[in-house]
């Protein structure tokens, strides 16, 4: 349910509004570069429970968005990176964002383990994962394709380093993890 005026940025997104649960969805009103801001964050809530739609901002920390930024659903190929550390939503850096397009961010950028997990349907082709549950779950090396928050990124060092210390136990689990360098993982500006 929304608890925010609508709509919030209405020279930016149209909400695409449905009646099935988890469709509605966001469509770009604007065309802008590659690298670009879309949007600040400027009306976001700190809360203390995960949910669905919270977003999160560090390992203990989440927020809600409290706009209509909250309709911008997941993909496996992206067209905006939210970045919770600056709290602005830009474009992707590898393409421009067009008029019409679905306006998706890569939830894992964020999520280091999801509330609601789900069956991914972003139509990304080959490139989809799948089941998405949070960046704790995908491999380092699926990982290093995209854009992730400072917070995950720790993360993902700190699980990096527990391998590392596993030596030989990790065998045929995580033992992936020892053998790329996190300064591999996605560029953070």
């Amino acid at each position: 349910m929304v608890s925010f005026t609508q709509p919030t940025h209405p020279d930016r997104l149209l909400v695409l509004k449905s009646d099935a649960a988890y469709k509605s969805s966001a469509q770009s009103l604007i065309s802008l570069p590659a690298g670009a801001l879309f949007a600040k964050i400027t009306t976001a809530t700190y809360v203390d429970e995960t949910t669905y739609t919270s977003v999160a901002t560090g390992q203990d920390s989440r927020i809600e968005l409290n706009s209509d930024l909250v309709f911008c659903n997941h993909s496996c190929k992206p067209s905006l990176v939210f970045d919770m550390t600056r709290f602005e939503v830009r474009v992707v850096d590898d393409r421009d964002l067009n008029v019409g397009d679905p306006l998706t961010f890569f939830y894992p950028a964020s999520e280091w383990s999801m509330v609601q997990p789900f069956e991914c349907e972003c139509d990304a082709g080959a490139e989809c994962l799948g089941y998405i549950s949070g960046a704790r779950d995908i491999d380092l090396h699926v990982l290093k394709k995209y854009w992730l928050n400072q917070h995950i990124l720790k993360l993902l060092e700190a699980k990096q380093s527990e391998g590392n210390k596993m030596g030989t136990e990790a065998a045929g689990s995580d033992s992936h993890l020892c053998d790329l360098p996190l300064g591999t993982i996605g560029a953070l500006a």
